[in-house]
């Protein structure tokens, strides 16, 4: 449902989190734009106070939160559903205020952080990671997305010129 949401989609992904969340749903918009899906990160504490106004109907957007309980997402999750905009959850907990809001919840188990205490998000970083990954790759699949494309975006740097670069 999350692919087909993101490939249907008329406007652009929008990918939110905060703190380490909020890292990876930077990594996630990046690589969602440079495999064919225009995408942008937008922090999920700074929507409240005014960029909401990149946000529109036509978009589709995916916050990343373990809890999925953050004061943050108090403000921001029935501001997204009066826009009307698809909202898929990448999220530990299926219970939590963020899944209740979703369209789409993709759930991981984020109970064991890796590290001497199990505090520090480790694992659940990784596996938000992989998620959005994953999504990245099920739309490329879906969209026939080439090298060629790919090399469009990806013009500089040692994997531009093996791409774009002929002899």
């Amino acid at each position: 449902q999350a692919v087909k949401a993101i490939h249907d989609c008329r406007g652009r992904v929008i990918v939110s989190g905060v703190g380490k969340s909020g890292q990876i749903a930077k990594k996630v918009a990046s690589t969602l734009t440079s495999t064919g899906t225009p995408s942008f990160y937008v922090h999920a504490f700074e929507a409240g106070h005014g960029d909401l106004g990149l946000v529109h109907p036509d978009d589709v957007v995916i916050v990343i939160s373990k809890s999925g309980m953050g004061d943050e997402l108090r403000d921001l999750l029935p501001a997204l559903k009066s826009l009307g905009v698809f909202l898929i959850a990448i999220t530990a907990s299926r219970s939590s205020y963020l899944a209740q809001h979703s369209n789409v919840v993709l759930e991981f188990d984020g109970s064991h952080e890796a590290g001497c205490l199990g505090l520090a998000p480790t694992t659940s970083a990784t596996v938000s990671l992989v998620l959005g990954h994953v999504l990245a790759s099920a739309l490329m699949e879906q969209r026939g997305f080439t090298a060629e494309q790919f090399a469009r975006t990806h013009p500089g740097g040692l994997l531009g010129r093996r791409l774009t670069v002929k002899v």
